[in-house]
């Protein structure tokens, strides 16, 4: 009988091991497949979307002129310019929207990723003050949905030049009047002096005679 338990107990023991080790296997294997798949999310997460498509606009700047506001608006297109077509140019003065232009992107050899905008507003009756300038630049597809879409604004304080008040260092004379008097242009200067030499002459010819 003590034999019987023995064995009974021997091979208990020996079931318990072995599922024990099954059990421990199975746990590992569960944690290393948790680790390599949270590793690979992580990864994923982490890899940046180098083929992201964007508009990066980089300046915008102005020169005042004449009853006119020069802008020149630099941008990027990235990765580079093979990855658009069109651009959507948005131009807005003090949030209000006063141009909207379709822009073909140049694909030849001789085209860089970076472009130059110079756009011209006419500020006939604008008064001096603070304006906001935007540059709105994106992708429209034919849902209407913007893509690729860049932003960027700009605050002008705005002096409006007129003619008169542009800085002259010399004047210039603009007529020259008197009574009884005949001002004498220089094409009839140039008449008077050949005259007056060819009247030298004969004198001095008529003075050899005597």
């Amino acid at each position: 009988m003590q034999l019987d338990s023995l064995n009974i107990e021997t091979k208990l023991k020996r079931v318990s091991k072995s599922t024990m080790t099954q059990n421990t296997k199975a746990s590992k294997q569960q944690t290393l497949d948790h680790k390599y798949a949270k590793t690979d999310d992580d990864a994923k997460k982490e890899i940046p979307q180098k083929n992201e498509k964007q508009i990066v606009i980089t300046e915008i700047s102005t020169t005042t002129k004449v009853d006119e506001l020069s802008l020149k608006v630099d941008f990027r297109l990235v990765p580079s310019k093979t990855a658009f077509s069109k651009v959507q140019f948005v131009l807005w003065f003090d949030n209000q929207q006063i141009r909207s232009a379709s822009i073909r992107i140049p694909q030849g050899s001789l085209a860089t990723d970076e472009f130059e905008l110079t756009p011209v507003l006419d500020m006939k009756g604008i008064p001096a003050g603070s304006y906001t300038i935007k540059v709105e630049m994106y992708e429209l597809w034919s849902s209407g949905e913007k893509l690729s879409e860049g932003l960027k604004e700009l605050n002008v304080n705005y002096e409006p030049q007129t003619r008169e008040s542009r800085f002259v260092k010399v004047p210039t004379v603009k007529s020259v009047a008197g009574k009884d008097l005949t001002v004498v242009s220089e094409p009839e200067k140039i008449v008077f002096r050949e005259i007056e030499k060819t009247i030298k002459k004969e004198q001095l010819s008529k003075r050899d005679d005597w």
